[in-house]
């Protein structure tokens, strides 16, 4: 499927756009209608596109209070799981473009996946993206009774056994990316491995942790709770890290010649509908100044790295490029999922 990023013109807001010019009118008619400067004059809503107890969750809950502090009014999280964060992108997207409802999400891979297989009526250019500020790498892992000590001994099994390696990835995420190409770029036919689908990252680290299957491509710093229980074969970046006694992927695999492309894990953060940045302008720069202020206090940095919650803040020009970046990957590689 090609890239849904050449129009323009955000499909959503060009619509609302005509709604609220003809509502305007009647809007500054109103007895005590607030203005674009009192903003915020009610409580901001931060809606989570994933469940409760998870990573994405968590943040959200954690900076709830300190935005709240920041803002001046109260800060709620609302959960609307459903569909790999399209639910609750949608939900965002219907609600009026005043920036009091904030989008919550791992934006990659589950934007884009989202897009990229069109089930969403919507695209990444829908959204004004506020900031990113927590960041995963994805971990290559076994089980630590596994017969497996490398990952150059794992792919070599999956190519001379068919069927008998079982692996564990999440829908549609970065490590079920990277999974699969892989297995394209060792020249192995995809049915080879037994590859089972998981709804959360949890459960599919306890397939690994349990023995049910061999391998997981997940995130890593989810995985500090089966550290334990696991063995690190491969870390997706360029670099070694410290917390995780493992070689870089294409370190892992320099044995059997293969070479990949380091595709992002998750990357988590906040937005507005890209109507609201056009449509309220002042709500848009107080939200920004916000996030930034919440992120530059060093009590804030020092809860968040205790709670092992990301604290980086790179603004929206640039969590704007790196949506893009992300999504051009998703889409040269996107047929992998289909």
């Amino acid at each position: 499927m090609m890239p849904r990023t050449d129009s323009p013109i955000p499909r959503r807001a060009s619509l609302k756009a005509l709604a609220l010019a003809c509502l305007a009118p009647l809007a500054a008619a109103l007895p005590g209608a607030a203005t674009a400067d009192d903003w915020p004059a009610r409580p901001v809503t931060l809606v989570a596109g994933f469940g409760t107890g998870g990573g994405l969750d968590s943040m959200t809950r954690a900076m709830n209070g300190y935005l709240a502090e920041e803002l001046g009014v109260p800060v709620s999280v609302v959960n609307r799981p459903g569909a790999g964060t399209m639910v609750a992108a949608t939900y965002v997207l219907n609600q009026r473009d005043d920036g009091y409802t904030l989008f919550s999400s791992t934006f990659s891979p589950y934007l884009n996946t989202a897009v990229l297989t069109g089930q969403a009526d919507f695209t990444i250019e829908d959204f004004a993206y506020l900031n990113f500020q927590w960041f995963d790498f994805d971990l290559v892992a076994t089980s630590a009774d596994s017969r497996f000590s490398s990952l150059a001994e794992l792919v070599s099994e999956i190519r001379d056994a068919p069927g008998k390696v079982r692996a564990a990835v999440v829908q549609g995420s970065a490590g079920h990316l990277i999974t699969k190409l892989m297995l394209e770029r060792a020249g192995i036919p995809q049915e080879n491995l037994n590859l089972v689908t998981y709804n959360s990252g949890g459960d599919a680290r306890t397939a690994v942790a349990g023995g049910q299957v061999d391998f997981f491509v997940i995130g890593a710093e989810g995985s500090e709770g089966v550290r334990e229980m696991i063995r690190p074969l491969a870390i997706v970046d360029s670099r070694r890290h410290g917390e995780w006694d493992a070689p870089p992927l294409n370190e892992a695999l320099a044995p059997l010649g293969i070479e990949m492309p380091l595709i992002p894990g998750a990357i988590r953060g906040f937005a507005v509908s890209a109507a609201a940045r056009t449509e309220s302008p002042e709500a848009w720069d107080r939200l920004v100044a916000a996030f930034q202020n919440v992120l530059s206090r060093k009590d804030v940095q020092e809860d968040l790295a205790a709670r092992n919650i990301g604290s980086v803040w790179i603004g929206p020009e640039r969590a704007a490029e790196m949506m893009k970046d992300s999504y051009q990957t998703f889409a040269t590689y996107g047929y992998l999922l289909e």
